[in-house]
């Protein structure tokens, strides 16, 4: 997709500017009909302290008019990101944090007479491990006396899924995932157990809103409702209260604490960290793509100077890392919930709006440790299919061929028939050399695994 000097895809709704690209670089076109609130927004002192508080996108002012246009007031150079995630990606304290972030960054913009007129995941980004809001012109002046425009996008994007997660132990990414602009109060009351309507808090923001939304909107000579400021205050303050203290419902999967209750032995996994750091060393990269990084023991291992995307279907596993990756400080490592059979597709209109995963992971290094098995015979995906995605998105790929000698393997086939006569090292070995080039191989102590360096091919670049 060419968004050489043309709009992004995503950002045609909001007619104060948009994004579009120049030069390799993004860049923020901003309207006339945003000037008094862009100049107030950096007056005020409130653009700087979001930006310092890590809240705010940090971003460059320029004075070039790209387009010409007549009502152009002026350019700004957003800080680049390197990667993408979006909510359907995210675990249940991904998406808390960034719902808490929505709403301190609007409790913090009341104090300076602005409030968000937009409260979408959408534009959150993690930078860092940290959510921030990536959309400048979102903030605008706050008029007394009107209600939070954003409310129901707020409860949509954010409370809903994090209550259904809460309460009925529901993915957030998948109720996302089905539901990209927000999972509706009436699909939320729907699901929650009854007990929640006996709860004045949740009646008033989930029960109380789906028996509204049957109703006809008001014609437009009735009167319009009145919000003082301090409601408005107190309905943020309420929403954050409730967010802090919503928790997932812990589920035990397979994966769960896989390194010390699943994992062959302890000889076959310091073997094989001893290799993976080894054979990572003598490579050259910046962005590394990890299928199936469970908690990140591998993920870990990368430098910390590089970008590393961790991807896992298990939705506990990814929490739980970027919960770890908070507490130490560690924020090279990007965390997201990701089935390999079922990867984020293009969304948005003409499937543009949004890239898929598969357009946004392509990078220097790809780790598929002990994930082969899972789709070749889990999912009865061919190695060359395997092969020629993973030949797509890197030009390096350290990945490890479980036999079926193996126990995870037997254990997988102990209950289904045995049609993968083609599953062995030899087949193996020949998809893979129809898109990389072998550059070493190595048995993994304690196993019968094997693992192997490959590089892209050049007829395939």
């Amino acid at each position: 997709m060419n968004l050489q000097n043309n709009p992004h895809p995503a950002s045609y709704r909001d007619p104060a500017g948009f994004l579009y690209v120049r030069d390799g670089n993004l860049y923020r076109f901003v309207a006339n009909t945003y000037k008094e609130n862009f100049e107030l927004l950096v007056t005020s002192g409130l653009a700087q302290q979001l930006i310092q508080q890590g809240q705010l996108l940090r971003y460059e002012v320029l004075t070039e008019n790209h387009f010409n246009q007549s009502n152009w007031f002026t350019t700004l150079r957003p800080q680049y990101l390197p990667f993408l995630s979006y909510a359907w990606e995210w675990s249940f304290h991904q998406l808390k944090d960034a719902a808490l972030c929505t709403l301190r960054i609007c409790k913090q913009a009341l104090d300076h007479g602005f409030v968000l007129k937009d409260a979408t995941h959408l534009n959150i980004q993690f930078v860092e491990n940290k959510p921030l809001l990536i959309d400048h012109l979102s903030l605008e002046k706050y008029e007394e006396g009107t209600p939070w425009i954003a409310y129901r996008q707020f409860c949509e994007c954010f409370l809903n899924p994090l209550l259904l997660s809460a309460y009925k132990q529901l993915d957030v990414s998948r109720l996302l995932k089905a539901y990209p602009e927000g999972v509706p109060a009436a699909v939320t009351a729907s699901l929650l157990p009854y007990k929640t309507k006996l709860n004045p808090v949740l009646y008033l923001h989930v029960h109380l809103q789906a028996k509204m939304s049957g109703h006809t909107a008001p014609s437009t000579t009735s009167k319009k409702a009145i919000v003082s400021l301090k409601s408005l205050r107190q309905i943020l303050e309420n929403l954050e209260s409730i967010i802090e203290h919503l928790n997932p419902k812990e589920t035990r999967t397979t994966w769960n604490n896989y390194y010390e209750e699943t994992i062959l032995s302890k000889t076959y996994l310091d073997d094989k960290k001893v290799k993976v750091t080894d054979w990572i060393q003598s490579i050259e990269y910046h962005k590394v793509l990890d299928l199936g990084a469970n908690e990140g023991a591998f993920s870990l291992l990368c430098k910390s100077q590089s970008q590393v995307i961790a991807s896992d279907f298990d939705n506990s596993c990814i929490d739980r890392l970027y919960m770890q990756l908070k507490k130490s400080k560690i924020y090279h490592i990007h965390p997201v919930i990701l089935d390999w059979m079922q990867p984020s597709p293009a969304m948005g209109w003409e499937n543009k709006e949004q890239a898929s995963f598969l357009n946004r992971c392509k990078s220097d290094l790809c780790l598929a440790l002990a994930v082969i098995h899972h789709l070749c015979i889990g999912k009865n995906l061919p190695f060359e299919k395997a092969a020629s995605v993973l030949s797509d998105i890197c030009s390096e790929l350290i990945i490890e061929y479980v036999p079926k000698s193996d126990p995870k393997v037997r254990a997988m086939l102990a209950t289904r028939k045995d049609i993968f006569d083609h599953y062995n090292q030899e087949a193996f070995e020949n998809a893979m050399l129809k898109y990389f080039n072998l550059i070493k191989s190595a048995s993994v102590e304690g196993s019968d695994r094997i693992l192997y360096h490959f590089q892209k091919s050049k007829q395939t670049t």
